[in-house]
């Protein structure tokens, strides 16, 4: 069968058992879910589900849902990581008391029919492993049983904390203990039982029980496929052999090595489709195309779902994945743009969703865009290494030599190379190298690393600012224009959607610039509305009150924008606005630490100057007091 084959086949057996079948999320997150950048597991969308089980009216859901997980992208490329998957999952939720409802029994025994019945894997093929207590948490002696219970598993063990129990690892979080099927020792399947909730750092018994299962496609279709690894599956092989034909190379290489010979290091052999060796190459030639296979098929689903190259949060890491792939295309000998070309053919297997399909053509720009900005950074970078080795002044006006400039200077010149144009450090020792540079890799990696822990702690300093709230001073001219935000803030709210939150700012004595999550661009007339409805509160002389009270208080009353642990027990609230005025109510109220005036008149006049994009589902608004 094919994926596509296996992934239908997967959501009828639960639509059989009365599961409603729900399409995949979103790659993105929703806004009430800043916890990660992107869709990692396909119980992400339903995590409010198991706490409170009323909001959702099926208490059988099943899903396949695209997930994106970057933790281990230096490990991508070996028979099992990859950044993009799809996830197979069933869920239940509000065991016992909802209608429909199930928990470990119906999932476990679902679970070994799928396997031995729909999809006839032998039983002696696998075994099954259960959580056996740990970290003050009992074991799962239901579970246990329940396995005990069932033709022709022949192995149970048991596991402790780190395998069989699963958690977000966060305050009021579901959580609970596992089983998991193993066939031919490759965990295919893991079944979570939601039974705890974490809090003040102890699991405590939930009243609502829920279930959440997941299953990689990948895994699946290599055990159906009787392949040894995930690229060895259909889902990856006509990308390969677009690779071979854009490279000249080809997939299955001997794995020749050569001895250390005239100042070259062992490598693998790299050779065309005539079979001459045409070179060298540290990484085997399958690892180099599944990494560009892998990154290019993470970025197509990326940019459909809305992220576009950029160098901060989610558009930093569909730059980081784009950039790799196009690096190892290159050291396989790709030249030209290519990236275009593979993803037509990752659209024509994954032609189930259609949202690829509808996106294509701007897949196909960014993509573009992001090979010939690479390329233009890579170009800009070596010249100026060439300009640094050559014409570096000392201090008596002659010049440095390559042998003179030192692991230090040359640990900070990569680091520059990296922050200012972009080039990997990688590219950088091997533009070095082809320059007959000598110099130990080491040392250099090592001033590398320092240089980016400093840079990162000034950038962590500098978005922080002096104060809260990304003011860079306490001056009155600065408080006058985050007064503004608060207002900016609550006429948003009002003009275009209740949902709308601060989603960062700048603000110094001149301007203010505040990014919020909306998903189109504003018209003019939006603008406007929401710059008179600012003057309009402002000319009202609203008074700016301050209060200090309990954070779970302030919450009641307060929609914040960031994540309320990262407040202290007691927080200022600042209202704008009272019952006495025109307006009849408070028009902002919002949790804050930073100066304000003291009532809106002394703002002056509110003026957009520039609304833009500033990421994906991000707007940017800089205005002005005159």
């Amino acid at each position: 069968m094919t994926a596509n084959e296996l992934r239908s086949k997967f959501l009828d057996f639960f639509k059989s058992k009365g599961h409603t079948i729900i399409p995949s999320a979103s790659l993105i997150p929703k806004e009430t879910d800043p916890s990660v950048l992107f869709t990692t597991a396909g119980m992400q969308q339903f995590k409010q589900y198991y706490l409170n089980p009323d909001e959702t009216r099926d208490a059988r859901i099943t899903t396949s849902q695209k997930c994106i997980r970057t933790i281990d992208i230096d490990e991508v490329g070996d028979d099992t990581h990859l950044t993009f998957f799809e996830m197979l999952g069933n869920f239940s939720f509000g065991y016992p008391d909802k209608e429909n409802s199930y928990f470990k029994k119906e999932t476990i025994k679902y679970g070994w029919e799928f396997l031995t019945e729909t999809f006839g894997i032998d039983k002696s093929r696998i075994y099954a492993t259960y959580f056996k207590g740990e970290n003050g948490v009992s074991e799962d002696k239901e579970s246990l049983d329940i396995l005990k219970e069932i033709d022709g598993l022949k192995e149970i063990k048991p596991q402790g904390f780190t395998d069989n129990f699963w958690s977000l690892g966060t305050e009021n979080s579901p959580g609970g203990p596992t089983v998991e099927f193993y066939v031919d020792g490759i965990e295919l399947w893991n079944c979570v039982f939601n039974e705890y909730i974490l809090k003040n750092g102890k699991y405590e018994h939930s009243d609502n029980k829920g279930v959440d299962t997941g299953m990689g496609l990948e895994r699946l279709a290599m055990i159906m496929e009787g392949k040894n690894n995930v690229y060895e599956t259909e889902l990856f092989q006509l990308i390969f052999s677009k690779i071979e034909e854009l490279s000249g190379k080809i997939y299955e290489q001997d794995e020749m090595e050569t001895k250390k010979d005239s100042g070259h290091k062992a490598g693998y052999a790299v050779r065309d489709i005539d079979g001459r060796t045409v070179g060298m190459l540290d990484e085997k030639i399958p690892k180099l195309m599944r990494i560009i296979a892998d990154h290019l098929k993470a970025a197509t689903f990326i940019i459909s779902d809305g992220v576009m190259p950029s160098n901060v949060q989610r558009g930093y890491v569909l730059r980081k994945l784009i950039r790799r792939a196009i690096r190892y295309g290159k050291i396989l000998g790709i030249e030209n743009n290519f990236t275009k070309q593979i993803v037509k053919v990752i659209i024509e297997i994954y032609k189930e969703y259609k949202e690829l399909e509808n996106n294509k053509e701007k897949i196909f720009e960014e993509l573009e865009k992001e090979e010939i900005k690479y390329k233009n950074a890579i170009a800009k970078a070596l010249k100026n290494a060439n300009l640094v080795f050559a014409r570096r002044p000392k201090e008596n006006g002659s010049f440095w030599t390559a042998d003179e400039v030192k692991a230090d200077n040359l640990g900070r010149l990569a680091f520059q190379l990296y922050q200012q144009d972009g080039l990997p450090l990688e590219e950088t020792f091997e533009f070095w190298k082809s320059n007959n540079i000598d110099f130990d890799e080491e040392e250099i990696a090592n001033v590398f690393k320092k240089e980016l822990k400093k840079h990162q702690d000034l950038s962590r300093t500098a978005s922080a600012g002096m104060f809260k709230g990304g003011l860079t001073d306490a001056g009155e001219e600065t408080a006058k224009l985050h007064t503004a935000t608060h207002l900016l803030l609550a006429a948003l709210r009002e003009i275009l959607s209740v949902e709308i939150y601060q989603k960062g700012s700048n603000i110094t004595a001149e301007r203010l610039r505040f990014d919020f999550n909306y998903p189109q661009k504003l018209t003019p007339e939006q603008i406007k509305k929401v710059e008179d409805l600012v003057n309009e509160k402002i000319k009202e002389n609203l008074p700016v009150e301050m209060t200090e009270m309990p954070k779970d208080e302030a919450l009641k009353i307060s929609k914040v924008s960031f994540d309320p642990s990262k407040y202290g027990d007691i927080v200022k609230v600042y209202k704008i606005g009272d019952p006495s005025t025109s307006s009849g109510q408070v028009f902002s109220i919002e949790v804050c630490g930073g100066p304000h005036a003291k009532s809106t008149v002394e703002l002056g006049k509110f003026k957009i100057i520039k609304e833009e994009a500033s990421s994906a589902g991000v707007r940017r608004i800089k205005a002005i007091l005159t």
